[in-house]
């Protein structure tokens, strides 16, 4: 039987973090759900879902210290779109160094699959430097690194097109790209998290599926009931947005993520991994119409 443990959950009121806590709670844990946020929207469902909203930032080293005394684990992310990848580094090196110090029992820090494979990819590159440095603390600490989100289908830099009719993704449309929904990422943390000793000094990057950008179109169109075509956005288009997603779409195009899915599945059959077409069905399509409806 797996005894309950205590988890401070970083990031917790975002995408990722927020899939983590619900995962944790779901099979009992008690869950500290750090934010610099205790009153905002999300917060107050994580602490109506059971969680334990506690106030700090990552870089505030007493805060976070003074948090994660007394838990048994920390799950440890951070945010280089909101911080800048220089921050995230400092922040990231900063909050390890707090686990260190508060006596976590487990440190499980989130990064991205192929971060250590020299990908050239800025916020891969920052992740990675986080990454060495929680290695090298003599703390027990396991490497979570998730491929692409399934869910960046409707992110904010996609949903408009989606709305109407196009995903819109800069990759040829027959390239290959494994992807992970989130709450895979925060079921398979949390399997990370009851298996502990067994995981102790390990990297795992993972995902749930692998298909093109014209497959994910096909399936897209059946589950949600109209055509959705696939449209290339050129690389210079996304250049012009950012310097580091267009290095990462170059890299997606180049190389790739190369997670051996079917032995992954296998090692950790508890995750209940989605493919893309789980996942699609499983999704509320209402907020395209929402979309639709602001543009």
């Amino acid at each position: 039987m797996i005894s309950k443990l205590t988890i401070l959950v970083t990031g917790a009121t975002g995408q990722q973090g927020g899939a983590v806590a619900r995962a944790l709670l779901s099979k009992g844990h008690r869950v500290k759900a750090l934010t610099r946020k205790p009153d905002s929207e999300a917060a107050r469902h994580l602490a109506a879902a059971g969680a334990e909203v506690v106030a700090g930032d990552l870089a505030d080293r007493a805060s976070v210290v003074r948090v994660a005394e007394g838990v048994d684990t920390m799950f440890l992310m951070g945010n280089s779109y909101e911080a800048g990848m220089e921050e995230e580094t400092r922040q990231g090196i900063l909050a390890a160094d707090a686990a260190k110090a508060a006596g976590v029992g487990h440190l499980i820090y989130s990064s991205v699959a192929s971060a250590d494979k020299k990908t050239g990819i800025p916020h891969f590159e920052s992740k990675y430097l986080v990454e060495k440095h929680v290695a090298g603390l003599g703390i027990p600490y396991t490497i979570s690194a998730p491929v692409a989100f399934m869910e960046n289908v409707v992110a904010p830099w996609s949903i408009s097109a989606l709305s109407q009719g196009n995903y819109a993704f800069a990759v040829p449309p027959k390239r290959v790209l494994q992807l992970v929904a989130l709450a895979d990422i925060g079921a398979f943390v949390a399997a990370l998290a009851e298996r502990r000793e067994q995981v102790f000094g390990n990297r795992f990057d993972f995902a749930g599926d692998e298909l093109s950008g014209e497959e994910e179109a096909k399936i897209l169109s059946e589950v949600i009931g109209r055509p959705i075509g696939y449209q290339e956005i050129p690389i210079a288009v996304a250049r012009q947005q950012s310097e580091d997603a267009a290095r990462m779409f170059e890299w997606f195009d180049r190389v790739g993520y190369d997670v051996d899915i079917a032995a992954l599945h296998r090692e950790f059959p508890e995750v209940g991994w989605h493919s893309f077409a789980d996942w699609a069905r499983e999704f509320d399509w209402s907020v395209l119409g929402q979309a639709t409806s602001a543009a």
